[in-house]
């Protein structure tokens, strides 16, 4: 699988303006899952950007500047929809083990190729909805696909108990981060500077309260 030299340049630069210190493949795996995101998108519609470019900055360095707040030995990417950011997180972290998690079943389709066609053995797919994923989680990753109170009320439970959820959001609303489930807690929100992105990014980094309250 091949892309366009000017891809793989603009995502060699994305790279070393992150500061990130990939496996010696990352490369080439990462511009192989653009080619088949690209591929696939033309027929499943699995994301609204479309020129090759924008998916340079908007899909993968965007989920690669969440890299350096992950942590542990596992990680679920809940509504990952056409892998982001869990697929990046993988190539980049191939010791961790990582579970992809979508109920659609375009999108899941997809994802089991990509994990069979790069590959990727570190990472699996499951087709469920959020609520029903078995398993505790080290990190656990969610790209707005709800607000925070019900993005962890429906996937709380996965939550390892010194585990980190990490959700990528673009502008932040205080009112929705007082709003979260008991039992957790904002530990903080980071700000994040992804390479030709011209929009706002953070990540809201939570955490299990050590006693009943709000966020």
């Amino acid at each position: 699988m091949l892309t366009h030299p000017s891809l793989q340049a603009d995502l060699e630069r994305g790279i070393a303006a992150l500061r990130l210190d990939l496996p010696e493949d990352a490369l080439k795996l990462l511009l192989d899952y653009l080619a088949l995101l690209i591929r696939w998108n033309k027929t499943y519609n699995l994301t609204a950007v479309r020129d090759p470019a924008q998916m340079v900055t908007r899909h993968l360095l965007d989920s690669l500047a969440v890299l350096p707040f992950v942590q542990g030995h596992n990680l679920a990417d809940l509504g990952s929809g056409a892998g982001l950011p869990g697929i990046p997180l993988a190539i980049a972290r191939p010791a961790m083990q990582v579970v992809l998690v979508d109920s659609n079943g375009k999108k899941a389709r997809f994802l089991r190729e990509a994990v069979r066609a790069l590959p990727l053995e570190n990472v699996k797919v499951q087709q469920m909805r959020v609520e029903d994923l078995p398993g505790s989680f080290d990190c656990i990753t969610a790209r707005a696909f709800a607000r925070l109170a019900d993005m962890l009320a429906w996937g709380g439970h996965a939550l390892a108990t010194d585990g980190v959820w990490l959700a990528l959001k673009g502008q932040i609303e205080a009112g929705e981060l007082a709003q979260c489930p008991v039992g957790f807690r904002v530990a903080a929100v980071h700000a994040l500077d992804v390479p030709g992105l011209d929009a706002q990014r953070h990540i809201v980094e939570i955490r299990r309260a050590a006693a009943a309250g709000q966020c």
